[in-house]
């Protein structure tokens, strides 16, 4: 079956959001929804009724027994791990086809994300344990190839700055990850143990607001007995947080708290609540996690780190491009310009970190869908009977523009040179002089001129022989994918730099016209009135003619 869409999944370790691209289509990629929202919290709950419920009904549908939260991670061989990766994506993929936003089976080819630190084995054990999700199509990718395809594709880049050295910050919940786009090729920059994540600020605000809690003990108790009501505790600390980080202006009096709400019975609650000072002690408290540094000294030493590898690279960011939901703290903004410093490095964040993922990653499916659809109808095109017979038709014009130049140089800097030694009795016998003559011709067809020539007539004959017919089957490949005329044409001729340097033109020509010059010498009435008729440049261009005549019927 046709593959017909691109679903760019982005799994991620706080939210999860879904985008679809049309293969065939240049339109943007649309997101998907799921209880009718475009992002999730990653979240997986069970109902004894319902089943398995994903995002939000998983957390606000009475009645749920079990909740699991933030459950992205490197694949590794806990049971309850896999089974609850495999079970989240399955789900999500059923409730997707139900509500009929894909194609599904082989129609439909996945491409899900992963941090750029993971290694290919990582990627490739996350493929197979994504797989066991019933998913028939799928591919794993790094998710900060997404956010620069999605920021190229979406017009955010010029020119300059894609050629250019791109520094990619993903700020994710579990993990923050350095990316250097170089040239267009991606280098993830290695901080070993990475859990730079801001999930750890929703850790700290829930511990702050359980130790600070009237009812602490019964707390823990209920915790240690319904993990569930824990889960949800915890995501409205993370709800506290976002709330903050959207509107830290208002919070900065300290009247005013950003809060997250959680009711565990009708007479106990959670109501985690941060503003404008607790935060900033929040930020810069130590963290176990971390090696007991605060998550602003974390971020800020992996700036400096990151920025000492590229150093030593000897590179200066054109660009700092932010992602991840995370970026939208403001502080990692300030840090970040203040270790890549304006003009010589511009900071952009992106506008939807939640949605960049996901829309990048369908845009990186349909193009490597479409590339290798373009690839593969170029090369039947340049392997087809078509092409070589268009070449071989206009062999003959190419010789013919090539004989009269190399033979013009042939005698001037091989056949001249020679008979005049023979001439002065420097050369003895006709064996000799044709021993001379083909080591001059030698010497000449490998010098820079001869070179320059060949190639310089090959340009012109591809442009004005090859290439008119050639766009009649190059252009018809450029419409149906969408892309100019231009990508398959050399509009000023070809540079004679990418002529083949293999090329075995001078073999033939060495072999034809020093053999039939020395047939004409040897052969020939008088050898004196011969050799009078070359020097002086009279037999030229019947050794021309005669030469050319031979390489075509050869």
């Amino acid at each position: 079956m046709e593959i017909l869409e691109t679903i760019g999944f982005d799994l991620g370790h706080g939210e999860t959001a879904v985008a679809k691209a049309v293969v065939e289509s240049i339109e943007p990629p649309q997101m998907l929804e799921i209880n009718n929202k475009k992002n999730q919290i990653t979240a997986l709950g069970w109902h004894p009724k319902l089943g398995y419920l994903v995002g939000e009904q998983a957390l606000i549908q009475a009645g749920v027994t079990q909740l699991t939260i933030s459950f992205k991670q490197k694949p590794n061989n806990d049971p309850k791990y896999r089974e609850t990766i495999s079970t989240f994506v399955a789900t999500y993929y059923r409730l997707l086809k139900e509500s009929k936003q894909l194609e599904g089976g082989e129609g439909s080819y996945f491409y899900i994300g992963c941090p750029s630190g993971w290694s290919v084995s990582d990627r490739t054990e996350y493929q197979k344990l994504l797989q066991e999700a019933g998913i028939p199509q799928l591919n794993v990718v790094p998710e900060s190839r997404a956010a620069f395809m999605q920021a190229k594709e979406a017009g955010k880049l010029e020119y300059d700055k894609l050629v250019g050295s791109v520094l990619i910050v993903d700020i994710g919940s579990s993990t923050t990850d350095f990316t250097l786009v170089k040239s267009l090729e991606e280098i993830p920059i290695d901080f070993g143990s990475n859990t730079l994540g801001a999930s750890l600020i929703d850790k700290a605000i829930f511990a702050r607001t359980l130790a600070n809690h009237e009812q602490k003990a019964l707390l823990e108790k209920v915790f240690k007995e319904y993990p569930h009501h824990q889960a949800r505790c915890e995501l409205a600390c993370r709800k506290a947080k976002e709330d903050y980080f959207s509107n830290e202006q208002l919070y900065s009096d300290p009247e005013s708290f950003a809060r997250g709400f959680e009711s565990i019975n009708e007479q106990i609650y959670f109501i985690p609540q941060v503003n404008k000072l607790m935060m900033e002690e929040i930020l810069n408290q130590p963290l176990p996690e971390l090696g007991h540094h605060s998550w602003v000294r974390s971020f800020s030493d992996s700036l400096t780190e990151a920025k000492e590898k590229l150093e030593k690279l000897g590179i200066v960011p054109k660009l700092v491009l932010m992602t991840g939901g995370a970026s939208r703290m403001k502080f990692t903004h300030l840090l970040c310009q203040e270790m890549f410093p304006e003009p010589e490095t511009l900071l952009r964040p992106d506008p939807e970190p939640e949605r960049c993922i996901a829309l990048g990653l369908a845009r990186v499916g349909r193009w490597d869908l479409r590339a290798a659809a373009f690839k593969e109808e170029v090369n039947q095109l340049f392997t087809s009977n078509t092409l070589k017979g268009l070449i071989k038709r206009h062999i003959p014009e190419l010789i013919e523009s090539l004989t009269k130049p190399l033979t013009d140089g042939l005698i001037v800097n091989a056949v001249k040179p020679g008979l005049k030694d023979w001439q002065k009795n420097k050369i003895r016998t006709l064996a000799d002089l044709e021993t001379a003559l083909i080591s001059r011709a030698e010497q000449w067809l490998k010098s820079d001129r001869a070179v320059q020539i060949i190639n310089h007539q090959c340009a012109s004959w591809f442009s004005n022989k090859i290439q008119p017919d050639l766009a009649a089957q190059t252009d018809p490949i450029c419409r149906k994918f969408q892309i100019p005329r231009s990508s398959l044409r050399f509009q000023d001729s070809i540079d004679p730099n990418f002529v083949n340097p293999e090329l075995r033109i001078g073999d033939a020509i060495l072999a034809e016209t020093v053999g039939f010059i020395v047939n004409v010498v040897i052969g020939g009435g008088t050898v004196a009135s011969i050799i009078t008729l070359i020097l002086t440049g009279h037999l030229t261009w019947p050794i021309a003619l005669v030469y050319g005549a031979s390489v075509m019927a050869d």
